[in-house]
């Protein structure tokens, strides 16, 4: 099964390439830091499956589209996928994990306090988590599919209820990626410029997610009409993993479990 929203970008539109690349770059920049029993929470289509197997004992996949989760049984039959919503995870024993993975999952769930607390119960002793979420502070217009955006501070003190060790770092990207993003950001302020009775700001996410869409496509379209070269050029290579700094598009997040 294919998906294909602006949300969930694909490999297979080629005015999605840098976001496609974006979002597998946290695969490649998470691979150092996982290691036996694998869990991945918001796996979708399995963009970057093929990179975290070759570093995983076991991998367990979740997501809440069943076609996906069944496309990719197909796939990979000798690992585990699920067709699950989250959290709570009452159908995961306490400590089964040594590495959690969830790449642009946690600005999607309401209960954001519940799915940390989750992680930490099914992680083992040692255990590490890695989350990664839009930079809010790099967001360019509201996004109705998001329930929130955060800052690093804010991702850190809410996983501190949990986690003793907490680290923030970011995503960040080469000279393709901030001309990229530049254009973006021009294109973005003139289409907000026609928006004269602000309703990115007024209108309920069921409603506003239409315009969203057909304005975001119409966007990375013309994106990449006007600059063909930098947009299908953009590879994860592009995308590099830094330190903590309001610049960066989006943050990393790693957690670490006490040993005891």
């Amino acid at each position: 099964m294919s998906i294909f929203t602006t949300e969930i970008t694909s490999d297979r539109i080629p005015s999605d390439n840098p976001l496609h690349h974006r979002l597998l770059s946290a695969y490649y920049l998470a691979k150092n830091y996982i290691d036996g029993d694998v869990l991945e929470l918001g796996c979708g289509e399995g963009r970057g499956i093929d990179v975290i197997l070759k570093k995983s004992k076991t991998f367990t996949a979740i997501d809440k589209i069943k076609d996906a989760v069944d496309a990719l049984s197909a796939k990979y039959p000798k690992h585990n996928f699920l067709s699950k919503l989250f959290p709570p995870m009452g159908y995961i024993e306490d400590k089964s994990f040594d590495t959690i993975i969830s790449f642009q999952v946690i600005e999607h769930i309401e209960d954001d306090d519940l799915f940390l607390n989750e992680i930490f119960r099914i992680l083992r002793p040692g255990g590490k988590a890695i989350i990664t979420t839009p930079n809010i502070k790099m967001t360019l217009t509201r996004n109705p599919w998001h329930i929130r955006e955060y800052t690093s501070k804010e991702l850190i003190d809410i996983s501190s209820k949990y986690f003793p060790n907490v680290e923030i770092k970011g995503i960040s990207g080469n000279t393709k990626v901030i001309d990229y993003y530049n254009n973006n950001v021009k294109s973005v302020q003139k289409f907000k410029r026609l928006d004269f009775l602000n309703l990115e700001k007024h209108l309920p996410n069921f409603i506003y997610k239409i315009p969203y869409e057909l304005l975001n496509r119409f966007n990375r379209n013309n994106l990449k009409n006007d600059n063909d070269k930098l947009v299908s050029s953009i590879s994860y290579k592009d995308y590099l993993l830094a330190n903590d700094n309001p610049n960066n598009l989006d943050l990393f997040l790693i957690l670490k479990k006490d040993k005891n």
